[in-house]
């Protein structure tokens, strides 16, 4: 097969898999795959042809990776929304009095004098 051709296979691949739904910055160009100058997106872009058959019921065959998430829209009433003011959480800087007393991390250091 010639190189013509191969670009040519290549290009009707990126055009379909953009038709079946996989997002652009998730596809590889060809001289990634040709020149193996980043094969990781070419793996890239095999997982997100993957996720975009999740999206597609006709597609009964077995997936590849994690399923898409979906959208959880919900609803919050005012009072709720203030009871949340109120609140402070663990995440914006309170250690509960913890301290980093017998704290170990890896090996100790040993320092011999005098070798």
């Amino acid at each position: 097969m010639s190189l013509a051709n191969c670009v040519l296979l290549l290009r009707r691949f990126q055009k379909a898999c953009i038709k079946y739904g996989v997002a652009d910055v998730d596809l590889f160009q060809t001289t990634d795959l040709w020149d193996r100058k980043n094969v990781a997106l070419v793996t890239t872009t095999i997982f997100a042809v993957g996720r975009a058959c999740y999206k597609h019921p006709e597609f009964r065959g077995p997936y590849l990776g994690p399923r898409p998430a979906e959208e959880n829209r919900r609803e919050f009433t005012e009072e709720q929304l203030r009871a949340g003011e109120g609140l402070i959480g663990l995440q914006a800087g309170s250690n509960k009095g913890a301290t980093q007393a017998g704290l170990n991390f890896g090996a100790t250091r040993k320092i011999l004098l005098g070798k």
